[in-house]
Parts: structure tokens; sequence; C-alpha cells
């Protein structure tokens, strides 16, 4: 009879399969650094980043006027997403042909004998894609930061919003991963986005939920007048999950592909998959009735949601987000009331933010005018050609009393309005070229006020208008206090007002009254 001993493993032998997987951990990791290198070198790669970061950097350091320079940070986070996504088709194209190295060089059966498997090969190549992913990430961080940092902006950003881009390269990367394992051709991107978008096409856009437009990687959602934060809707946490979990799913069916048969790959396989799940289920429901009641209670009642702060005798009510431009507002304001006359050079006037019900974060809103005397309306966008306007919304107060009974006004008070709107802008004539919807100087036209309305000027007033910016200042400053009672006086015409202005008068009558 013959006894076998069996030797128990001692603590080297124990520790024998750490050492395994910590090589193989170790190979996998150089190889991914290899190949992320190897994609450096790719023409098409190269130039779609270097095309990327000039645009990028076109935006950081050109000059930034008009309302570039007052950003809302909550729109800003999602404008950053639609940049790199050139450069994830392009990082797709070149990771697909990267894994395709062996078949395109006749080298696979000298690959079945390496000593790392197909998976880990694959897993390698997944992985290459991450030091783009971190430098897009740091990108946008850069183009974020850049914007808040600008002394004009207002609103906050979404970690959820900017976390997009990167995961947007991500997604390419395991994308062109998976098709080299499933579709190991060299026309399978091009097959593969061709098909993409074919099938797009063919689907309808969310009506009463958020929809398909949810399942691709970027929904910017851009274009519409700023709201707030808090009323955007936007399921950016869920999509951010539903992203990642695409993309880690995409990367575990590679490796299933390439033959990974381990435990913790299908149950990663398992957990992506609940992910992907979880993300569009959760992006999926359209806007929820506690939010639509939301809006419709912040538009309609704007006063209860607001911060008012009391400057030089007037008040100034902003939703939270935008508080910081108050004093911008009340800038104007003093130096348009300063130009009138009578009680309404010291009057009281309340400014107030309005937004229009949300019902489309992609459409410019047009918003309520007021009939509350001494009331002005700006909207949720500043600069370039918004402060003209709320110079206007302002003036037609003084003179009209409200915002809703300067609609129709044909008489001398057009006139007085566009003086103490553009009376101290440094280029008052271009500036009422650009107030005017035509864009012209001659004839009768609107002007654009803060409410997204408009307020008729007749040819005859424009002509009037013109002559009085050709003035000295101070002359026609003296002459409209004098005069300030006729001047915004319903009864008073176009003519007489010239007359009391001291300015040539125009021949005919008003084309408002002929019609």
């Amino acid at each position: 009879m013959t006894t076998v001993l069996v030797k128990e493993p001692g603590p080297a032998a124990a520790g024998h399969g750490h050492h395994e997987r910590d090589t193989a951990s170790a190979s996998v990791f150089a190889l991914a650094v290899f190949e992320a290198r190897q994609l450096l070198l790719q023409i098409p790669l190269l130039v779609f980043g270097l095309l990327y970061l000039a645009y990028v950097g076109y935006g950081l350091f050109g000059h930034h006027e008009g309302m570039d320079a007052y950003p809302v940070l909550h729109d800003v986070d999602r404008s950053t997403q639609g940049g790199p996504e050139l450069f994830a088709v392009a990082l797709l194209v070149c990771v697909h042909r990267a894994a395709l190295l062996d078949r395109r060089r006749g080298l696979d059966e000298q690959f079945r004998v390496l000593a790392m498997p197909p998976a880990r090969r694959t897993l390698a190549h997944a992985l290459s894609v991450v030091p783009f992913a971190v430098g897009v990430a740091l990108v946008v961080d850069v183009q974020f930061a850049r914007a808040a940092l600008r002394p004009g902006a207002v609103g906050h950003g979404s970690v959820f919003e900017l976390a997009v881009a990167p995961l947007t390269v991500l997604l390419a990367g395991a994308v062109g991963v998976l098709l080299a394992r499933v579709l190991p051709h060299p026309a399978a991107p091009l097959l593969f986005l061709l098909a993409i978008g074919f099938v797009t096409s063919l689907l309808p856009g969310g009506s009463g939920t958020h929809g398909v437009d949810w399942l691709w990687p970027a929904v910017l959602q851009n274009g519409g007048t700023p709201v707030p934060g808090e009323l955007l809707g936007r399921p950016a946490g869920w999509h951010a999950l539903y992203l990642l979990g695409l993309t880690a799913l995409s990367v575990c069916a590679a490796m299933l592909v390439a033959g990974g048969r381990t435990r913790l790959l299908k149950a990663a396989a398992a957990v992506a998959l609940a992910a992907v799940v979880a993300g569009v289920a959760g992006q999926a429901p359209g806007d929820s009735t506690g939010l639509q009641a939301e809006r419709k209670a912040q538009a309609d009642h704007p006063a209860k949601f607001q911060t008012c702060v009391e400057r030089a005798g007037s008040r100034y009510c902003a939703y939270p987000d935008w508080k910081g431009w108050t004093v911008d507002w009340a800038g104007v304001v003093h130096r348009v009331q300063s130009e009138a006359g009578g009680a309404q050079a010291g009057t009281r006037l309340t400014v107030r933010q309005r937004i229009q019900e949300i019902t489309d974060l992609t459409t410019d809103a047009t918003l309520p005018t007021s009939a509350t005397p001494g009331t002005v309306t700006v909207g949720t966008q500043w600069g370039g050609n918004r402060v003209p306007e709320f110079a206007v919304g302002v003036a037609r107060v003084l003179v009209a009393g409200n915002e809703r009974a300067s609609v129709e006004m044909c008489d001398a008070r057009p006139v007085t309005t566009m003086w103490l709107a553009l009376a101290t802008d440094p280029t008052p004539e271009d500036t009422f070229r650009h107030l005017r919807i035509d864009d012209s100087l001659a004839g009768s036209a609107s002007v654009l006020t803060p409410d997204g309305g408009s307020m008729s000027v007749s040819a005859q007033q424009t002509e009037v208008v013109r002559e009085l910016f050709r003035e000295p200042h101070d002359t026609v400053a003296a002459r409209v206090k004098a005069h300030w009672q006729q001047l915004v006086s319903p009864h008073t015409t176009t003519a007489e007002a010239a007359r009391l202005l001291g300015v040539r008068v125009p021949k005919g009558s008003d084309d408002c009254l002929t019609g």
C-alpha cells in the first residue's frame, strides 16, 4: 500500500495567484499605454483633436462682448457637450482600426500564441481611450471655469452636464472596440454611423416625454431664453448614468465576444446592463406635474420667488440666479432717468425680472407686457442689444406711465422715449439702427423692447429722433426738461415735438395716422 502525502500550500504558493493577477493587470495597463501612444499618431484623431482645441481656444481667448460677457452657467455647462462629437467619431474609427491590427497585418496565428488572451487585449484597447476622455474633461473644466470667472456670470452649472463630453469620448472608444470584435471589417464604423443616422431620422422626437433624443450622447437644447436652473427639467444625472453604463456594457460585450468567461466579467456586464436600464427609465419620463406647476407659478407670480434690493430710490427684483445683475440694471435706470423732466426724474420704479412659462428650452420667450404703473420688465439675458432694449423699456414707462400704454403711441411720446433711452449712448444712431427690426434709419419700423415685443416708431418720428442725435446733447436735454409735460402728452403731435425741441419739422403727417 502506497501513501501519497499532499503538502498544504504555504504562504508563497497562496500568494502565487495574486502575483499572476498583478502581472496580468500590469500587462494590460502597459498595453493600454502603448495603444494610447499609437492612437496619438493617427492622422484623423490628430486633425480632429486640433480642430476641437482650436474651437475651444477661440471661445476661451476671443474677445467676449455683448451677451457673451454675461454667461448663464446652467446654459454654459450643456454647451460644452457638442464640441468633441467629431473628435469622438474619429476616435471610434481609430480605435476600431487599432483593435484590428492582427487581422490587417495577417498576424492572427502569432497573436494566438501570446501569453495575454484576446479578452485582456480587448480590455487594453478600451482602456487606451481613457487618457483622451481625461483630456476632454480637462478642456471642459477650463471652458466652464473661464465662463464662471467672468464678472457678469450668473447661475450654477451641473457636474452631470459637464460629464457628458468625456463620457461621450469613452463611449465612442468602447463602441469602436466592440465593433472590432463583432464586425471585424474596416468599413464597420462607417456602416454603423450610417445605420445610427438612418434610425435616428426615422424615430419621432419625444412629445410629452424626453423621448428617443436622450438615447443620443449629447442633448444640447440650446438657443432658448435662459430660465432658472431648477426649472430646466433635464434628467442630467440619469443621462450620465446611462452613458456610463452603456460604455461599460460595450466593453464587457467586446470582452465576452473575445472569449472572456470569468465570473467577474459576467457580473460586471450584468451591473452595466442594469445601469443602462435604470438610466433609460430615469430619463424617459417627461416633465413631472410638480415641475410644470412650479414653472407656471414662477412665470405667473414672479414676486413670490424673487429677491428685491433697493438702489438709488428704485426697487430691483430678480430670481436668485440673477441677483448680481441688479447693479447693471440700476446703472441704466439712473442714466435714463437723469434725462427725464418733471416728477418722472425722481419717480420710484420697480424693475422686475420675468420669464415665460417654459415649454421648450430651444425657443426665445416673449414676455407679457405689464400694466402696473412704474414697473419695468427685464429678461434673463444681458449685454449687447439687451442693454439699449432695457433702456427703451425704462424710458417708455417714464413717458407713458406703464408698458401697456406705450404699445400704441402715435404722437410725440415715441420721440421722447427714444431720446431718453439713447441720449447718453456713445453711438446713438448706430444703436437706434440695431434696435429697429429692419436695421435701418429711415421709414417706419418697430423698436425692440425688453419684454420681447416692440414699440412702433413712424417715419416722421424716426426723422425727428435722428435730428435730435445730431444736436448738442446739453441743448436738447435742456429743451426736453423745459417742455416735459408737452412732450409726454398724448395730445402733442410729432411736428409740435420737433418745434419744441428746436429741430427741423418733418414733412407730411405721421404715417401711423394715415395708416
